[in-house]
């Protein structure tokens, strides 16, 4: 993890981002580009994009947000956003 993306169908993976990054606004970020780049090349099927991220503990408010831009891409490739919370410090 963080982000896994795979086969809703047979759970074949598709991508791993973002390595050991558990920040939700990077995932995020990196997720919509990654899907800029695939949104056409992908093909025909169902899938998901799990993203593992661990709160901040010194959060006090706002947060990430996944734009209209990102939604169209994800319908437009019939993925699916998962998102997986884990306590900070572990590691999937």
């Amino acid at each position: 993890m963080p982000i896994n993306i795979y086969s809703a169908e047979n759970h074949t993976t598709i991508e791993f981002l973002c390595d050991d990054n558990w920040s939700l606004a990077t995932q995020l970020h990196e997720l919509e580009k990654w899907l800029a780049t695939k949104e056409y090349s992908l093909p025909k099927g169902n899938y998901i994009a799990d993203i593992g991220f661990s709160i901040q503990s010194e959060a006090n408010g706002g947060g990430s947000v996944i734009n209209s831009n990102m939604i169209k891409m994800l319908a437009n490739t019939h993925m699916e956003l998962f998102l997986s919370e884990y306590p900070i410090g572990k590691k999937v």
